[in-house]
């Protein structure tokens, strides 16, 4: 349940400049609004009053080592909170962004980085522009579509969703919002993942005709002993709107330690599997080379095997997936050894992960587009594109709409494998075509009562 909250009157910042500037403008103009790096004192060093301010809601392996570093260099960011049902791994985050700080300041002294522990109070602070969100894949829409409710620009760990109506709410929640939102990828930030891109999209394979995404396997763990609950943990909110299940520390994450990966990511009820979480990657980029980022497949063919009924970690292990599109691609995902394929008429591209590149013709290692080619912009780093987006007032390469389609490709792969048949898809309507079982089968799921936002 949100908390209303009564603002005091008080001077107008930098912050209620931008977001008042913002609103009125996308209520007169259309096309994205560009904030002049004036505004933002960007002509020389950026003082911390002048920087997107930026929380974290959930900080284990990637946010940890991953998304607070990538944030702490971009001098026009300032990680000001963090957030996390665990507080041992809460307030890690707290010191390292307060240490990072420390030695960047004349003083030597730093504290100003707040441990929030829950999620709501971090949306609904004032001083925060914009969330970056690194929680279990159960949590992704509820925390998503709170924060651009409240006005917040988000940034959130792929898989988008669990599931295709989720996704769907918060790609058309950013756009009711007119915020921005970054589906958090670094694999455009690769440059032969764009070059090989760049190079189906201008036709340098002649037709393009299938492009093959290989994924590694997801291992899998036997039942396991009920364990005490750790005393920093708030299991019950890390469960949030996941059924109520018995506490074991391979249901969750290594104890004392953000190294580790994390139990729940090979568990179904808070993770899709494989595709939508590694194949959301290269998904991204094969979408990217067919200029599909805003539809879909019209139909998906998939079939893969499970652990045994019983084991604790029980995503699906080898998969193959085949997603057809109206333009005649044949987009598949399968386990094995990291890969991103292109096939054409005249030539074929392959990266092995993750930057052995071969190619049919040597020639285009040294190709660029010319002035009438379809340039795909390179990009120095995600985090560094959706500071840009925030301060431009546009949406970031790798957006909601397009995590929400690569989500959706997953999410009906996995209907596939469970319903052992091939499956109609309108990408127009996003149902399936004639067959109710299957759009019954692809409705989220609410075990229990689903957290209000």
């Amino acid at each position: 349940m949100k908390t209303k909250h009564v603002r005091s009157e008080r001077p107008l910042t930098r912050r209620d400049f931008l977001r008042r500037t913002a609103t009125a403008a996308a209520a007169t103009i259309a096309g994205p609004l560009i904030v002049p790096g004036r505004v933002l004192g960007l002509d020389g060093g950026v003082a911390p009053s002048n920087r997107i301010t930026i929380g974290y809601i959930g900080t284990g392996r990637q946010t940890s080592h991953v998304n607070i570093p990538a944030f702490l260099h971009q001098e026009d960011s300032q990680s000001v909170a963090v957030c996390d049902v665990d507080s041992w791994r809460m307030n890690e985050a707290r010191e390292a962004i307060d240490k990072f700080y420390s030695e960047k300041s004349p003083s030597g002294r730093y504290r100003s980085c707040r441990a929030i522990g829950d999620w709501r109070d971090l949306i609904a602070a004032d001083d925060i522009d914009a969330v970056m969100i690194g929680t279990p894949d159960h949590w992704h829409v509820i925390l998503a579509l709170a924060a651009l409710k409240s006005g917040k620009d988000v940034a959130l760990e792929k898989p988008v969703s669990r599931d295709i109506a989720g996704g769907r709410l918060m790609a058309d929640a950013v756009k009711r919002h007119q915020r921005v939102f970054c589906t958090d990828s670094e694999f455009r930030t690769y440059r032969w993942n764009r070059m090989m891109a760049t190079m189906a999209r201008n036709g340098k394979f002649g037709k393009l005709q299938r492009i093959i995404a290989v994924v590694p396997q997801d291992p899998t763990l036997g039942p396991q002993s009920d364990m005490p609950v750790p005393e920093e943990l708030n299991y019950d909110m890390w469960l949030g709107p996941a059924a109520e299940k018995p506490y074991t520390e391979s249901r969750v994450h290594p104890r004392h330690m953000t190294k580790g990966r994390p139990g729940w990511i090979c568990i179904q009820e808070y993770n899709s599997g494989i595709m939508a979480n590694w194949g959301a990657h290269w998904m991204d980029i094969a979408m990217w080379g067919m200029g599909t980022e805003t539809t879909g497949p019209t139909e998906v063919e998939a079939t893969g095997s499970f652990p045994p009924r019983g084991n604790l970690w029980d995503t699906v292990q080898e998969m193959d997936a085949h997603c057809y599109f109206d333009n005649g691609v044949e987009l598949v995902c399968r386990t094995g050894t990291p890969s991103l394929r292109f096939e054409g008429t005249e030539g074929w591209a392959q990266v092995v992960f993750p930057s052995h590149i071969t190619i049919s013709d040597e020639s285009l290692l040294t190709w660029e587009p010319g002035p009438n080619d379809v340039r795909l912009t390179p990009m120095k780093s995600e985090k560094r594109d959706f500071l840009d987006a925030i301060k431009e007032r546009r949406q970031p390469q790798y957006d909601a709409e397009g995590g929400h389609r690569v989500n959706t490709m997953a999410c009906l792969s996995m209907a596939s494998i469970a319903l052992g048949r091939r499956l109609k898809w309108d990408p127009v309507q996003e149902a399936v075509i004639g067959d109710d079982e299957a759009n019954e089968w692809l409705k989220p799921q609410t075990p229990r009562a689903p957290w209000k936002v």
